[in-house]
């Protein structure tokens, strides 16, 4: 009878101690102050956890990182649990992917900063050959840089996203292709304010910036994963995404934009391509 109780106390007990825990999810800070770009991952990241009703707690790390540290601090299991950043079969094998892209493969659409006095500035472009005869600035351990490499770019690299802004600054690049979710902040805050956008060129490779979680950390990549279909299938995905990035690519003049489709060699076979509910495209 003693047993039985216990084993009673012990069924009532779980249900509520499950409701009750918490889920802490660190991710890596950023080493820019008061970064615009993690404003939609992070209310994204909020949306998924509140459709799946758990109690969570989201919090940056002890210190910043720069991305190839925190993808090896997640890889090994420490300081952070989650981050979210461009996929590529290496990342995949590494990492556990939530195979759904956060900003609708915005991530692989790229408009350019230029010093505004490099006479690339006011190039007419009007073949992907006239582009070829640039360089382009990123970093040494970005995929985009082996993505740019594959379609005949001959790319000079830089250790971080300061960097790679110096060297267009220095004008020792031509260009820093960046997405078009992350120009205008990151224009914005240009201090030394030498940098502007090259209007109405483009290019553009299929992409997905994913959430990551650590190989073995299978049941919160199943919560967020939960969270974020049921977000899709409510609306409330792309009300946040329209909400964050509406207005930007109307600033860009993103539907009249000329640009040119670039291969990407790295993106997974199991990229959802087929799914157009998770993609972007321009009505043009």
């Amino acid at each position: 009878m003693i047993k039985l109780a216990a084993l009673s106390l012990i069924v009532l007990i779980m249900p509520f101690s499950a409701s009750a825990a918490v889920w802490v999810i660190t991710y890596p800070d950023s080493v820019i102050k008061h970064d615009e770009r993690y404003v939609y991952p992070l209310s994204l990241l909020h949306l998924a956890l509140e459709k799946t009703g758990v109690r969570y707690d989201i919090r940056p790390s002890s210190s910043p990182m720069r991305q190839e540290k925190s993808l090896k601090r997640l890889e090994e299991n420490l300081e952070i649990n989650l981050v979210w950043s461009m996929t590529d079969t290496q990342r995949e094998n590494q990492l556990l992917p939530i195979r759904i892209p956060i900003a609708k493969g915005l991530i692989g659409w790229r408009m350019f900063l230029v010093h505004k006095e490099d006479p690339f500035l006011d190039t007419p472009i009007s073949t992907l050959d006239d582009l070829l005869k640039y360089k382009p600035v990123q970093g040494i351990a970005w995929p985009d840089t082996k993505i740019l490499q594959a379609n005949g770019f001959n790319v000079i690299t830089a250790r971080d996203y300061n960097e790679a802004k110096a060297l267009v600054s220095g004008r020792v690049a031509d260009f820093f292709p960046r997405s078009v979710i992350e120009i205008s902040s990151e224009l914005a805050a240009d201090e030394f304010k030498t940098l502007v956008i090259k209007p109405k060129l483009a290019i553009e490779y299929p992409s997905a910036m994913y959430f990551f979680v650590n190989k073995r950390n299978k049941t919160l990549a199943k919560l967020i994963e939960t969270g974020l279909n049921r977000a899709i299938e409510d609306g409330s995905f792309d009300e946040l995404f329209y909400s964050h990035f509406q207005q930007l690519l109307e600033e860009l003049n993103f539907e009249g934009i000329t640009y040119f489709e670039l291969s990407n060699p790295l993106l997974p076979m199991s990229a959802q391509t087929h799914k157009p509910a998770l993609w972007y495209r321009p009505k043009k």
